[in-house]
């Protein structure tokens, strides 16, 4: 008999974006004169760079010849990328050799199948509220895990207690979905809780391009001694608005080591490295051309521009609570406002309250956690348009 995996029961019945749609589809449905402006999802809404662009083109052209065409790249992704990569935390202060970056098709994949190099027997130290793929894919795999209070009282970006012990623990900085940050000081703190357990910190970059100032990390490795403690994600999502496009990387520290439950020392690099090759084929040619593009002079030029635009609206957005006298958190080094529900509300309640009164779509923050009820979550990734006119829908319902 073939068994299924009994730990998909211990999942919630529907991934939290399905019940979402669900819901808005059940309002357009019935009120189809409606204009729904969706503020939810944490997807781009401007168009790829020019420059990205216009080597997407030439990479097509090059798969059309014959002397240019490439088939199967390598797994790992292709060193001129690599190398892009390489360079640009180089700017950051961050040196990486291209054999500790691991080109992909997103962060989430990365996230989400860095477990395969982990023992089941490991406890997992995780945020709540959490972006949903860090839980649920450890939920199924049976893990056990344990959860860190984020809450308003520490800014929702919880430090280490040591009287806690964990094996593997998920930090994000800028937060989905608070848009908190940690400091370079807080994050030093947890590198040493991490050595101190022999732990590894699983660090989601991936909304860096977004940090404001000098004193807030755009890597955990311009901390000292993180490359023994550490495996850093990041995506061409946010930066160059890749969400349609499909790219990311995963960058493990050559030298990091980890033991098996037998005792054997095993190089998490190597494993992974081999994971890939098992699992992975690679991220097509042209896609890593353009994200090349995109880390070149010019491409960060131009996606700065873009994420100057979002940094724009989550400014009206914030001016518009302001005068509501909602309170906020985000929205500073992050494209995301965690917005506290007005007069105590739960989160589905004010999702709905939202939705029908105002035609604004957000993600409730009970869907991130415990500690997420009673907040809502809206991107700043709207258009300019959509943006304005959602937050003078929004102060006409809610200004007291």
């Amino acid at each position: 008999m073939a068994y299924a995996n009994g730990y998909y029961c211990n999942l919630k019945e529907t991934y939290l974006f399905t019940e979402i749609a669900n819901r808005v589809n059940t309002y357009v449905a019935a009120h189809p004169e409606k204009k729904i402006i969706r503020l939810g999802i944490g997807d781009v809404t401007l168009p790829l760079a020019p420059v990205v662009i216009e080597v997407l083109h030439k990479a097509v052209d090059e798969m059309g010849v014959k002397e240019t065409f490439r088939g199967y790249g390598p797994e790992q992704g292709y060193d001129f990328l690599r190398q892009a990569i390489a360079n640009y935390y180089a700017q950051r202060g961050v040196d990486l050799s291209l054999d500790e970056i691991f080109v992909s098709d997103g962060a989430k994949s990365d996230c989400g199948n860095i477990g395969d190099i982990f023992a089941d027997t490991n406890v997992m130290l995780i945020q709540d509220p959490v972006y949903p793929v860090y839980l649920d894919t450890n939920i199924m795999r049976g893990r056990k895990v344990i959860y860190m209070n984020a809450t308003p009282e520490n800014n929702f970006a919880p430090m280490p207690d040591k009287k806690v012990k964990a094996d593997i623990i998920y930090l994000c900085s800028p937060s989905n979905p608070t848009g908190s940050v940690y400091t370079k000081e807080q994050l030093a703190k947890w590198v040493e809780y991490a050595l101190e357990n022999n732990a590894i910190i699983l660090y989601d970059s991936a909304y860096e391009a977004f940090i404001d100032g000098e004193e807030i990390p755009h890597s955990i490795f311009s901390v000292p001694d993180a490359k023994k403690c550490a495996i850093e994600f990041n995506s061409f999502s946010k930066i160059a608005g890749f969400t349609g496009t499909r790219c990311g990387y995963v960058v493990v520290p050559k030298n990091l080591e980890r033991q098996t439950e037998n005792g054997k020392v095993m190089n998490l690099n190597s494993m992974w490295l081999r994971r890939q090759t098992t699992k992975f084929n690679g991220v097509p040619y042209i896609v890593q051309r353009a994200a090349e593009a995109s880390l070149s002079k010019d491409g960060l030029q131009q996606c700065w521009e873009n994420i100057a635009y979002y940094k724009e609206n989550a400014r009206i957005m914030m001016k518009g609570f302001d005068e509501c006298g909602i309170k906020y958190y985000g929205g500073v080094h992050s494209p995301y406002l965690w917005i506290q529900c007005p007069g105590g509300m739960k989160s589905w309640d004010f999702f709905d309250e939202l939705l029908a009164k105002a035609n604004v779509v957000g993600t409730p923050g009970s869907g991130f956690g415990v500690n997420g009820e009673g907040f809502l979550r809206l991107t700043s990734f709207g258009s300019r348009e959509n943006t304005i006119e959602a937050m003078e829908r929004i102060v006409a319902v809610f200004k007291k």
